[in-house]
Formats: C-alpha cells, structure tokens, sequence
C-alpha cells in the first residue's frame, strides 16, 4: 500500500510496502564461501518490511545544528566525491536480549560519498556531537512500535571519514532489500546502524531519544562504584567476533588432515583467532589474514586428525586489536561452536 497521507511528515517519501510485514533473508554459515558477499546472499533483517519508493520523489532532508540545511536529491549527492568501502555487516541480534549471538553476518563493496565531505559543505556546527538518521519503514515488530526507524551515529565517528550516504552495493545500484535508494554505511559499527532506505539526517548536540537507540540496541554497562544503575551502552562499534564455515556444524570430517577456516571481524580489526577441540581447555591459533579496509578477516587452521580424534566439538574465539576477546557464551559476540565427528 501507499503509505503517504498528509498527515504524514515531510522528510517521508511516498512509497509502497512490499512486504509490508518483517522481511528476513540468511544463507546458512557455511555458505559464507566467497570473500565478497553476492547481494542476493547477504543477509537482510527489515523490522516492517521492505519501502520501496520512487527515486524521482525522493529527497535526503539534512537539517538541525547546520548553517546550510538542505533537501538533497540523487544527482545532487553526484556531485561530491565517489568513494568505494569495502565493510563487514554483522546483525546486532535481538534488539532488546544482548545474551544471543545471531552470526548473521556478510562483507560487501559499498560505493557513495563520504558523509564527513556532505557535513562540511552544509556547514555543520563544532557544537554538534551526532547524527541523527531516519528510514522511513516504520510499524511494530515483536512487542514494540515505532513511528519511524531512528539511529544515530557520534559525530566524531563521521568525521574519521569511511561514513557513506551508499548508493551501491557490489557494483550495482542498491537493492530495495538493502536499502535503495540511499543506504547510509557505518563501517566498523554493527548493521542496525547503517540505516536503509536513508531520508533524513538532523545533525544535533545529543543522542537521539527515539526508542531505538534508549530502549532497544544496547548493552548492560559496567556496574557502578556506588551501586548505582549502571548506564547502558549503545550497539555501535562491532567487538570481535568469529564464526566457523568449514566444516559445518554437524559435519562428520575425514581424511587425515583437518581443515578448519572461517570469517571473523571487529570495528578495530583481529589480531588472532584461536580454536578449541576441547570444549575450551586448550586453545591452538589459526592462521589470520591481513586486513582490507574493514573488510572481515579469514582465518585458516590444518591440523592432524590424530591430534584431535576425540574431539567432539569445535569453538572459535577472536580478539581484536585492542586485545578485547571474545565471550564464550551470553553476549552479542559470544563464541561460534559446532558440532563435529569423524569417519
């Protein structure tokens, strides 16, 4: 159905819902064989369903603590500077359970302007610390509404550069599943940020008080000296985090070498990753590749099979650049284990 009536606001498009009901797509994890993505296998999650709106009506609205707000359409965002990201996205899981670990995961070429080079030309006040983004997509999913979909992103990050208002995934225009026709891009934060089907920015001195950045996407925060509640923390920068391809869960492996390799990422990159056989009691590093850009990293192990013929399981475990490991288990990012036996 067409969901523009006059009572609605001005920044949302006139579009069609289709579906006009949440929209999951996943291909199973050891299926993550290729380095990039295809889009049609890249994971999607829309809380209400799929907008899809006509690019010649359609406006990015860029407005709040800025000395030139504006009303942006396609081929205005053509004229600044075209620039290619190659990002992992990782589904931050249930909105409102931090103990689950989804492992939807996939990694992509995006393409767009950089929204740091966007911001500077409109003028954005040095008073301003975030951005507020709308999608237009809005209902109810699980047990709570919104009227629209709202993150926002700290302005310190946008200004790191890498930040996209994305037009292109993969080489092709975006998809309406991921997004078309402006998806903004934050590389290094998990997907619930990157909002789809972008309309309007609103550039501001304090975080967002929609319910999808106080109530839902955040995490328990440290407790506090005096007893107090402990403040929580937003879902923005993605820990690390790995998950096993090879073999798959389930899989009875022969031969007399055994070839485990996966995918794994964080926002500031992975420095190791370390497989168990033993249900945790020891650990053994996988070989890790360099990284690309924030592209997800592969990481590989050979072993004997006599080595670990007992085995009964495989667990992985990432830790960053920073030295952050991985939980084994109750977390966002809690470790990947599978199920194995041999022939």
């Amino acid at each position: 159905m067409n969901d523009r009536n006059p009572g609605e606001p001005s920044w949302r498009p006139p579009l069609t819902m289709a579906p006009d009901a949440t929209f999951r797509h996943r291909v199973p994890i050891h299926a993550l064989v290729d380095p990039i993505t295809p889009n049609a296998d890249h994971f999607v999650l829309a809380h209400f369903g799929i907008p899809r709106i006509d690019p010649a009506a359609w406006r990015l609205h860029v407005d709040g603590m800025l000395a030139r707000p504006a009303r942006l359409t396609l081929d205005a965002l053509g004229r600044y500077t075209r620039r290619e990201v190659e990002a992992f996205l990782k589904c931050a899981g249930i909105p409102d359970d931090p103990t689950v670990n989804t492992r939807n995961a996939s990694n992509a070429v995006w393409a767009g302007v950089d929204l740091r080079e966007v911001l500077d030309d409109l003028g954005a006040d040095p008073a301003a610390a975030y951005v507020w983004a709308w999608g237009p997509d809005h209902g109810s999913y699980a047990d709570w509404s919104a009227d629209a979909y709202v993150k926002d992103v700290p302005l310190a990050r946008i200004a790191a550069g890498d930040v996209l208002l994305a037009r292109e995934m993969n080489g092709a225009p975006l998809p309406p599943e991921h997004g078309f026709p402006l998806r903004l891009l934050v590389p290094g934060f998990y997907g619930t940020n990157s909002v789809k089907w972008l309309c309007r920015l609103h550039v501001a001195d304090r975080r967002s008080p929609a319910i999808t950045t106080t109530r839902l996407y955040n995490d328990p925060g440290e407790p506090r000296a005096d007893g107090g509640r402990a403040e929580p923390v937003p879902v923005w920068e993605a820990p690390p985090d790995a998950v096993i391809v090879a073999p798959a869960d389930r899989a009875v492996v022969a031969g007399d070498r055994v070839h485990v390799w996966g995918r794994s990422w964080a926002a500031r990159g992975i420095a190791r990753v370390e497989l168990s056989f033993d249900e945790g009691a020891d650990w053994i590093d996988a070989e890790v590749e360099p990284r690309r850009g924030y592209a997800w990293q592969r990481f590989d192990l050979r072993i004997a099979r006599e080595r670990i013929a007992h085995a009964t399981s495989i667990i992985a475990r990432a830790t960053d650049l920073a030295g952050e490991r991985q939980p084994l288990e109750r977390a966002r990012n809690a470790c990947h284990r599978i199920a194995v036996s041999f022939a």
